[in-house]
């Protein structure tokens, strides 16, 4: 498959980066996920002004504008016309061994592109509560960085991550994240879900759900909940920018409403409208 890298289009198998650069040596790198829809990324501006704020922090430059970056994205899907699965991925470029950058100026930039799994909107998933803690975020808010260990070993807990969602917890055992996903549950009508200031990633589809939400008329709680609250729960589900929202059918004996979740539906047929909304399209039944 045909990816992007520093401006040129590039087979994967002949990708190649330095040894010496600093997402390889230090981790030092960001990213974001996303797909398409009739060919459109229509959410890559939210994605790509996050993907901006982690690198102005870490004083990585990134030489390309969102424009660029559409057209690249646009480039990569007519090669089999079908929709596509992007990682837009950020490192801070060849330097030598030690911390002496004071900002990055040549990052490596790729523009990786798969085709677009196809799966059934609705279809259920099951959580399980992880062993592995949620870890701290290096600075106030979590970005979306090559620092990745922490999920990956959260990962090697389940059978398959196609089946399932592993929910992390922190250390003072208060519910976080999954390790590919935000999470929402629903009690007495009331949407709940864990707030970004106990070190959670600001996920693009979580903060457009609870938009959604507000719009029409549910009401949002963020904050510092415990497993026994979640576990509480009438509906349960999880949030990404390449699944939408997933229907959570059961954690451990705790089940829940799944895809007949009367508020998952609405909210997902929300989400849907909303995309429809962003391409000029008509019918919401397109998508």
């Amino acid at each position: 498959m045909l990816c992007w890298m520093n401006g040129q289009f590039i087979e994967e198998q002949d990708l190649r980066i330095s040894p010496f650069d600093h997402g390889f040596l230090y981790g030092l790198g960001f990213f974001e996920t996303f797909r398409t829809y009739k060919g459109k990324a229509v959410f890559l501006p939210l994605h790509f002004g996050r993907l901006l704020e982690a690198l102005k922090e870490y004083r990585i430059q990134f030489p390309y504008s969102l424009q660029e970056i559409k057209q690249i994205i646009e480039q990569l899907n007519a090669q089999d016309g079908n929709e596509g699965y992007f990682r837009l991925n950020v490192s801070a470029g060849p330097h030598a061994i030690g911390l002496a950058p004071s900002e990055y100026v040549e990052p490596t930039v790729i523009l990786f592109r798969k085709e677009l799994p196809q799966v059934k909107r609705g279809t259920e998933k099951e959580a399980v509560w992880l062993k592995t803690l949620r870890n701290s975020p290096e600075q106030e808010q979590r970005h979306k960085s090559h620092h990745y260990g922490n999920n990956v070993r959260a990962r090697m807990e389940l059978p398959s991550l196609a089946a399932h969602e592993g929910f992390f917890t922190d250390a003072r055992g208060v519910v976080a994240e999954g390790i590919t996903s935000n999470i929402f549950w629903i009690k007495d009508g009331i949407l709940y879900t864990p707030s970004t200031k106990i070190g959670i990633l600001p996920g693009i589809t979580r903060a457009l759900v609870i938009e959604l939400a507000a719009l029409i008329g549910i009401q949002v709680r963020e904050g510092s909940f415990l497993k026994w609250e979640l576990e509480q729960a009438d509906e349960c589900f999880i949030t990404t920018a390449v699944q939408e929202l997933v229907p959570i059918s059961h954690i451990g004996n705790v089940r829940f409403a799944g895809s007949e979740g009367h508020i998952y539906q609405k909210l997902h047929n929300a989400y849907i409208e909303k995309i429809v909304t962003n391409l000029g399209e008509r019918n919401a039944r397109k998508l």
